[in-house]
C-alpha cells in the first residue's frame, strides 16, 4: 500500500485491501488508539477472539510499515486503515503477540472440550468391559455361530472377531426374510428378555463412537505446541523493554497455570490410550491394528464402508440361504433352534 496526499486524505494503491480493513475495524468497538494497549494487556474483554484473528490477518507487511515510517505528512489526516497500522506498529513483534493472544483466549475452552472427549472415551471403555449383559449377548452370538457351523472346522470356536458382527445383518435364512440379527433379537426377547436393555449399561458409548481419535491427537499436539510458543514468546520478551512489561506479567501467569493443565491433560490422554488398548485386548483384538494415536480418518472410513456395502450386496446376491453340507434342504435357523433346545 502506498501513501500520498490528496485533499488531505491518503489514497490506497491496494484499495480493496484498505476497504476490507476498514470494514473489519468498524466491528471493533474500542478506539483505534486503545488497540495496542488491549493487545499488550491481553485484554479479552476489549477484543474478542474473532477480532483478534482478524487483526492477525490485517497486520501490516514490512513494505507497508516502511512506507508509513517514511511518511512525513500530518498523520491525523491519514485514512483509518493507515492509522490502524500505526497503532499496531507501536507493539513490538505485534503479529506474534496477536497469535499468542488468540491462543490464550481459546485455550480454556479447547482444553475443556478435549478433556470432556477423553473422559467420554474412558467412561465408554469402562462401561463396555464391565457390562455383564453385553458379555452374555456376545456369548449368545458365539453359541449361534457354533451351532450354525457344527460339523465344520469353525464349529467349535472359542471366540470371534468383532468384524464378524457386521455379518449378522447380511446372513439370511433360506426364505430370505429373516437375518441372523433378526433371529438373535427374537431369541433374546423369548429366552433372555432381561438382556434387551443392555444399552443402559453403555451410556457413553454412542457419544464416544462419534469421536475421531485422530483429531484428539491433533488437538493434544496443538495445545502442546501452543504452550511451547508461549514459552518462546516469554523468552523473546526480554528484548522488548518496558513497553511489554504488562504483557510479560500476564503471559507468565497464564503459562504457569496452563503448563500444569497441559501436563494433566497429557497424562489423561496416555491413560485413555492404555484403556483403549485394553479394550482391544478384552475382545481378543490386536491394539496394533487400531492404534489410539492414529485413529481412522473420514476418507478411510468411507472407503471401508463402501467396501463392506459391496461385499454385503455380493453376499445377498450369491447366497440365498444358509446351506449346510449335512442338511441342504433344511432352514438353517430351524437347525440352530433345534440344536439350542436340545
Amino acid at each position: 500500500m502506498g501513501l500520498f496526499p490528496k485533499t488531505g486524505k491518503s489514497v490506497k494503491v491496494d484499495f480493496h485491501g484498505a476497504h476490507y480493513c476498514e470494514i473489519m475495524l468498524a466491528k471493533i468497538k474500542i478506539p483505534l488508539s486503545d488497540i495496542g494497549n488491549a493487545i499488550l494487556a491481553l485484554d479479552s474483554s476489549a477484543l474478542e477472539i474473532n477480532q483478534v484473528g482478524n487483526l492477525v490477518k490485517f497486520c501490516p507487511t514490512k513494505e507497508e510499515m516502511e512506507t508509513l515510517k517514511n511518511y512525513t505528512g500530518d498523520k491525523e489526516m491519514l485514512g483509518k486503515c493507515e492509522q490502524f497500522f500505526l497503532e499496531l506498529m507501536k507493539v513490538p513483534q505485534v503479529e506474534s503477540k496477536l497469535r499468542i493472544f488468540s491462543f490464550t483466549i481459546t485455550f480454556s475452552s479447547q482444553v475443556n472440550d478435549l478433556r470432556l472427549k477423553l473422559n467420554t472415551i474412558n467412561d465408554a471403555t469402562k462401561e463396555v468391559i464391565e457390562s455383564m449383559k453385553l458379555r452374555q449377548i456376545m456369548q449368545t452370538i458365539l453359541t449361534l455361530g457354533n451351532a450354525l457351523n457344527q460339523g465344520t472346522s469353525r464349529g467349535s470356536a472359542v471366540g470371534f472377531k468383532l468384524e464378524s458382527l457386521l455379518k449378522l445383518s447380511d446372513t439370511r435364512a433360506r426364505n430370505n426374510k429373516m437375518t441372523l440379527m433378526h433371529y438373535l433379537c427374537k431369541l433374546l426377547a423369548e429366552k433372555m428378555p432381561e438382556l434387551l436393555d443392555f444399552d443402559k449399561d453403555l451410556l457413553h458409548l454412542e457419544a464416544a463412537s462419534k469421536i475421531l481419535l485422530k483429531y484428539l491427537a491433533e488437538e493434544m499436539q496443538a495445545d502442546s505446541n501452543g504452550l511451547e510458543k508461549v514459552e518462546q514468546e516469554l523468552t523473546a520478551l526480554v528484548n522488548d523493554g518496558a513497553i511489554s512489561a504488562g504483557f510479560q506479567k500476564v503471559l507468565k501467569s497464564f503459562f504457569d497455570t496452563t503448563e500444569a493443565e497441559v501436563r494433566s491433560l497429557s497424562s489423561l490422554y496416555s491413560e485413555v490410550g492404555r484403556n483403549a488398548d485394553s479394550l482391544c485386548q478384552y475382545f481378543g483384538e490386536d491394539p496394533a491394528r487400531c492404534p489410539f494415536e492414529q485413529g481412522e480418518n473420514e476418507q478411510q472410513a468411507e472407503a471401508e464402508k463402501k467396501k463392506l456395502e459391496k461385499e454385503a450386496l455380493k453376499t445377498r446376491t450369491s447366497a440365498k440361504s444358509f446351506r449346510r453340507k449335512e442338511a441342504v434342504d433344511a432352514d438353517p435357523f430351524t437347525q440352530i433352534r433345534n440344536k439350542l433346545h436340545k
